[in-house]
């Protein structure tokens, strides 16, 4: 099942770049075995200024056709570690060919395709910069794809 961070926003070289690279390679080898991956990251950029809802266009076009629609979303759900592995292999075991985890710009994703999510997922209550919740996601599933493994990595 492979998987698409569909984000606003160009990402620079940097430290944040580096972790999400390193968690998305570990995603990838982890998972290969597991029926998960490959992972990628399409950015999208709203030139024109279209605000929340040209984004929601663009981020439209980058999720793949078929795949489960997870957005991240302050309002969304908070899951545990556990839980959202869970998530992510019930997907898998139910023959999806991908999930998108989508994360909009400074103003949030359009109320639209928010809605058209299957899941929303928040990362808690405390509201994060767009470039480290790409972090914390693909770490999350990095541990997601470990914990399917029955990898030592999550430990309760």
């Amino acid at each position: 099942m492979r998987v698409s961070i569909c984000a606003v926003g160009r990402m620079k070289a940097g430290a944040e770049r580096d972790l999400i690279d390193d968690y998305l390679t570990r995603f990838d080898r982890t998972g290969r075995s597991l029926g998960l991956g490959p992972a990628s990251v399409v950015e999208v950029d709203d030139r024109k200024g279209g605000g929340m809802a040209g984004e929601a266009v663009l981020l439209e076009k980058a999720v793949p056709e078929g795949t489960a629609l997870c957005c991240l979303d302050e309002r969304g759900k908070v899951m545990t570690s556990p839980e959202f592995a869970e998530l992510l292999g019930g997907w898998r075991d139910a023959g999806r060919s991908g999930a998108a985890f989508v994360i909009g710009g400074a103003d949030g994703i359009a109320p639209e395709l928010r809605e058209r999510a299957e899941v929303r997922l928040s990362f808690g209550k405390m509201v994060w910069p767009h470039m480290l919740a790409r972090v914390m996601l693909a770490e999350q599933l990095y541990r997601a794809a470990s914990i399917l493994a029955g990898s030592p990595y999550h430990r309760v």
